[in-house]
């Protein structure tokens, strides 16, 4: 049994102060100020009440207790003690227990606490006059493991902190017992099993005890001594008499079985030892659990970190994306620089000409391509009901006068309604990124073409469909500008230019159309042999990638037959360029009908 009882009746004062006088030394001095743990205490009160469900408990914290043990719960004073010692190293100064999460910082201290706040809400029952000393004793040993089950119920995340009370109270219970033999080894059986069966250890961490225990008071006795701890688990908080009835049953097992069982003559060592094992356990169990939490919190917050930065990068690409977008959709018309910056030097527009007849045709014929690929049914909803308005079905009506008939609720609904909604027609989004260096000159007359068809079919299809085209090698030129009415005139350009920027031209295309936004049909068209530098293709690519996730078509026309695939587009190669006007206005006509 243990050598303090966390449950003190009311001390005398008086007692004490004959105590010192009679000694004649000076009070112990302590070591910090009691003044300096008067904070620590009442902070402590403060989360009491949460722990406890009661408001009026007193927490002191001092060096040193009255009742000798780590902590107490006085009933008659409604007052919980700590010794200031279970916050060692810490400093009063450092120690803030109203700040909720600080107790990770002093778990010995916290689990004590918890293990009397348990004791203030559920050890309420009194003990009669004139009861059999005795068995009060074993009524309270009975108690330890009962007022820890029953806290957590309520409150399960305290289970690693009364884990952590148990090393801090029992173990110097066991190396200084106040009983010896047969109810020694009964006493540890009480505190170690007893908080295994209500959930605080596991049977694993408490093999070494239940071992030992077992061969020292025999398989029948331990049997007897478990079920009645188990049945005062079950106790309700305020049944003194059921509690004292245990207590009894304890005591009366303990004399029946002791005369017939031998005492080892270094029990209490053995004793000491097997609760070492046990508290060694539950300690590498608990840091095993800590460390997979910390590792658990460390991932999370990587994982946060991560997203943050992904918003963050994201964030900045939509602000480039736009800056270059305002900077190349430009009113003036200029050649700008990666920069923003305006380079009318290096404009590859040569000029503008007259459509032909040929590609009025094509955007013509084009438009009417669109608007039948746009067109949705009207979808058709039937609803049926008991009364008008709607359509009769005699069928029905004649199931529902038989239900009438036959005496039974009528079920049949006899009225059909058709409801008929119009599906809307999706705009398109076309964006034409064409290359402009060296290589790709015999791709400049038929992607001009292709540009004022599209643009000029999209005019006509649908005012809120847009194009534009944004020629690029190491500069942009926007050639058609989303926005801004069907072009009347071809817009022709060169191809001369060295180096290439895809990346901005995609942001440009993506900012100004909406590329990456659902409800339209979307269309990246990129007419370039790709033969970049690897920077180059790793921003194109990059940029590629985002849009077809967002579910963006994106297609690449080659001209030749050297031509490189950009990885993440559908590569269209066409021999002959003329083609070209063709091919782009297929794939929006596909992009707007795979549109839901």
């Amino acid at each position: 049994m243990s050598a303090h009882h966390h449950v003190q009746s009311t001390p005398d004062d008086n007692a004490d102060l004959a105590r010192w006088d009679d000694d004649g030394a000076p009070p112990a001095q302590p070591r910090s100020s009691p003044n300096a743990w008067l904070r620590v205490g009442a902070e402590l009160g403060d989360r009491l009440v949460a722990l406890s469900g009661r408001q009026d408990l007193l927490v002191t914290c001092r060096p040193g207790t009255r009742s000798g043990a780590p902590a107490a719960y006085f009933p008659g004073l409604a007052e919980i003690e700590l010794d200031a010692a279970l916050f060692a190293p810490l400093k009063p100064h450092e120690i803030h227990p109203r700040t909720v999460g600080d107790e990770e910082r002093y778990p010995a201290a916290w689990g004590v606490f918890v293990h009397e706040a348990a004791h203030a809400a559920h050890s309420v029952w009194t003990q009669p006059d004139g009861a059999d000393p005795r068995v009060v004793e074993a009524a309270l040993l009975l108690e330890e493991s009962r007022v820890e089950g029953a806290h957590l119920i309520t409150r399960p995340t305290d289970r690693t902190y009364l884990r952590t009370s148990a090393r801090t109270l029992v173990m110097p219970d066991i190396a200084h017992p106040t009983l010896q033999g047969i109810e020694h080894a009964a006493a540890v059986a009480a505190l170690i099993l007893g908080r295994r069966d209500v959930g605080i250890l596991d049977a694993g961490e408490t093999r070494a005890v239940a071992d030992l225990c077992a061969n020292v008071l025999g398989a029948n006795l331990l049997a007897t001594l478990t079920r009645i701890w188990t049945a005062a688990h079950q106790c309700a908080d305020h049944d003194a008499t059921t509690m004292l009835a245990h207590g009894r049953e304890w005591c009366d097992a303990l004399d029946a079985a002791a005369p017939a069982l031998p005492v080892p003559e270094n029990l209490t060592d053995l004793l000491s030892g097997a609760v070492r094992v046990v508290m060694d356990s539950t300690a590498a169990t608990d840091a095993a659990d800590l460390a997979a939490q910390t590792a658990a919190a460390n991932a999370m917050t990587s994982r946060s970190t991560a997203q943050a930065q992904d918003r963050a990068q994201r964030a900045g690409q939509r602000r480039k994306a736009a800056a270059t977008a305002k900077s190349v959709f430009n009113t003036r018309g200029t050649t700008v620089n990666p920069d923003g910056t305006p380079a009318p030097s290096s404009s590859p527009v040569t000029g503008t000409r007259r459509p032909t007849a040929a590609e009025k045709s094509a955007a013509a014929r084009l438009s009417r391509a669109l608007r039948a690929a746009a067109y949705r049914e009207r979808t058709e909803e039937k609803a049926t009901s008991p009364t008008p308005p709607g359509r009769l079905n005699m069928r029905a009506a004649l199931a529902r006068d038989a239900q009438r008939a036959a005496g039974s609720i009528p079920t049949a609904e006899p009225f059909t309604q058709t409801h008929r909604r119009t599906s809307p027609t999706p705009p398109l989004r076309v964006g034409i990124a064409v290359d402009v260096s060296g290589s790709m000159r015999a791709a400049c007359a038929p992607v001009a073409s292709a540009a004022w068809i599209v643009a000029r079919a999209a005019a006509l299809t649908d005012p809120d469909s847009l194009t534009a085209t944004v020629a690029y090698d190491h500069h942009l030129t926007a050639l058609t500008r989303p926005g801004h009415r069907a072009p009347e005139r071809v817009t022709t350009f060169a191809a001369n230019g060295g180096a290439h920027n895809l990346g901005d031209a995609i942001n440009a295309l993506d900012h100004g159309l909406e590329l990456s936004r659902l409800g339209a049909g979307r269309l990246l068209v990129i007419v370039t042999d790709a033969h970049y530098g690897s920077d180059e293709t790793t921003s194109a690519v990059t940029r590629v990638k985002q849009l077809t996730t967002a579910g963006c078509a994106v297609l690449q026309l080659t001209l030749t037959a050297s031509s490189r695939h950009l990885p993440g587009t559908t590569l269209l190669h066409l021999p002959r360029p003329s083609s070209a006007p063709a091919a782009i206005a297929k794939a929006a006509t596909d992009a707007i009908r795979r549109t839901r």
